[in-house]
């Protein structure tokens, strides 16, 4: 059964590049982005992972552990580990899991049958603080991730989580936001700054 937005994401035993690993206790009370790539030692994977190494300060600046996993054994995530950093430009900084038996993989649904084989797509889950599924993303293995888009996504899940906001189309940090339909116009007044009614049910605000 595939993962839905709010379940508790499955807990797991693994072997990775960093050790033995249970996930909730390795990820803690951090965010956590799992995200599942096709096969070791080649061309796509290299560059998502390169690129998620190089993001690893954005991560850690919104407390979010990023995790890789493949269904290679760990000696092949070894092998490859110096080519990710070579092509990325910086050193492997986070954990790859090595699922050889596929039973992470079956866990998250991440082996699509009319996808050509038994390996990975490239499916991404951003899991929060208490466990929970608050957002999933599936690409085709052609067609390489957005990881500028993964620490929006974060940057928008922690926004609203921390005020009774929505972001709109293409928001960044900064910009301004939407104020949740659950909020009357004169509490948002009360709640936050430049509030401006475009209809009633489209009311601005600037970000707290």
């Amino acid at each position: 059964m595939s993962l839905r937005l709010g379940d508790t994401a499955p807990d797991f035993h693994a072997d990775t590049t960093e050790g033995e690993i249970d996930f909730h206790d390795w990820k803690t009370d951090s965010w956590a982005v799992l995200f599942s790539h096709p096969a070791d030692f080649t061309p796509v994977c290299t560059t998502e992972l390169g690129r998620t190494a190089a993001l690893n300060a954005e991560f850690a600046a919104r407390n979010t552990k990023a995790i890789a996993i493949s269904v290679d054994p760990i000696e092949d995530h070894r092998a490859w580990a110096p080519d990710i950093g070579e092509v990325g430009g910086t050193d492997l900084n986070f954990p790859i899991i090595a699922d050889p038996d596929r039973a992470v993989a079956e866990l998250y649904d991440m082996i699509h049958p009319g996808a050509g084989d038994a390996s990975t797509v490239r499916s991404v889950f951003i899991i929060d603080p208490d466990h929970r599924v608050r957002l999933t993303l599936t690409y085709p293995k052609s067609v390489g991730r957005n990881f500028d888009e993964l620490v929006r996504v974060i940057d928008a899940l922690q926004a609203t989580d921390a005020a009774p906001i929505a972001t709109p189309a293409d928001w960044r940090p900064g910009d301004r936001v939407i104020v949740s339909p659950t909020v009357s116009t004169d509490d948002a007044r009360e709640r936050l700054d430049n509030v401006e009614e475009v209809k009633p049910y489209l009311r601005w605000a600037d970000q707290p």
